[in-house]
């Protein structure tokens, strides 16, 4: 197998369509085509399947990408790091995170590290808490921001940031929006707005809600934070989030209230896998997020 060949390959596959993958390559739909047949020949199977000017992975094809994928990420991890040895402030950060530090925590640290390191760049990635983990874990990104922080496994190391207090996001005409703290028992008869399922910062909802006897009343889910704050500001229900997406982003329609019987905290940290080194940029950046996030919790207390 070549490069190309590789290349071509995963083009096509990501695109499922051989045209676009030529477009998007730079070269001739046929000399896509070639290379993909050669590869197919090569291994004895078909990667795709065609349907007129589409085609689609067969599954033994599905396999291969996954496979060929983590090997075309270790390749350009090797190329990088020799560049990186180099010159390790002028290198890419790989890192993944979730929606809930994508307005503020993330942005705040990517700005604060580029102006120690301008030229350092970044390939950014959103995704779901267990896509986060399994990302890492499988060498998809080399790091990732969680919340919450998930325990050390055998492949997966973490490292708390910091830890959060989540709050109560009611709109400001509510019967509760004057107090200066409120119970999460008193919400209980509420219309809660909520992200779906799948995102981990529901579960925590949930759960504190259980903990105290009673389910929340999902009136709307709302596919992210904005949504969700948009809703609250409507007048269409309450909510619990992270203070951290309040911060610079609250709108006058709403009001945050701490949250007492119980505190509800999160963790948020960094991820890393145990199975591969960080590349020296990336490491340049792992250890300016725990100094900064340091001095940030200092200057609060």
């Amino acid at each position: 197998m070549e490069i190309r060949q590789i290349r071509y390959f995963m083009e096509v596959a990501t695109r499922e369509h051989v045209t676009e993958a030529a477009n998007a390559l730079h070269v001739a739909q046929s000399a896509v085509s070639r290379q993909i047949f050669s590869l197919e020949n090569e291994l004895g199977v078909d990667l795709f399947i065609r349907e007129g000017r589409r085609v689609r992975l067969t599954p033994i094809g599905k396999i291969f990408l996954d496979r060929i994928s983590h090997g075309m990420n270790v390749m350009d991890d090797a190329k990088r790091e020799v560049s990186e040895y180099l010159d390790p402030e002028k290198g890419t950060i790989r890192i993944a995170f979730p929606i809930s530090l994508a307005a503020y925590t993330l942005p705040t640290a990517i700005s604060s590290f580029r102006m120690q390191y301008p030229e350092a760049k970044f390939q950014l990635k959103q995704a779901l808490y267990d896509d986060l983990i399994g990302g890492v874990a499988k060498g998809d990104f080399n790091m990732a921001l969680i919340g919450p922080v998930p325990p050390d496994t055998k492949r997966i190391q973490r490292k708390i940031l910091f830890t959060e207090n989540v709050v109560a996001l009611l709109p400001i005409h509510h019967p509760l929006a004057d107090r200066s703290t409120i119970r999460l028992r008193e919400l209980k008869d509420e219309p809660f707005v909520l992200l779906p399922e799948g995102f981990v910062f529901r579960d925590i909802v949930i759960k504190a809600c259980t903990d105290l006897g009673f389910h929340p009343n999902i009136a709307f889910e709302g596919d992210d934070i904005d949504a969700l704050k948009g809703l609250v500001s409507a007048g269409l229900g309450v909510t619990l989030m992270p203070e951290v997406t309040l911060v610079d982003s609250l709108s006058r329609s709403t009001v945050k209230i701490p949250l007492v019987e119980p505190n509800v905290t999160r963790t948020v940290g960094v991820i890393t896998s145990k199975e591969r080194v960080l590349l020296p940029t990336e490491q340049l950046f792992y250890e300016f997020l725990q100094d900064f996030f340091s001095r940030l919790s200092h200057f609060k207390a």
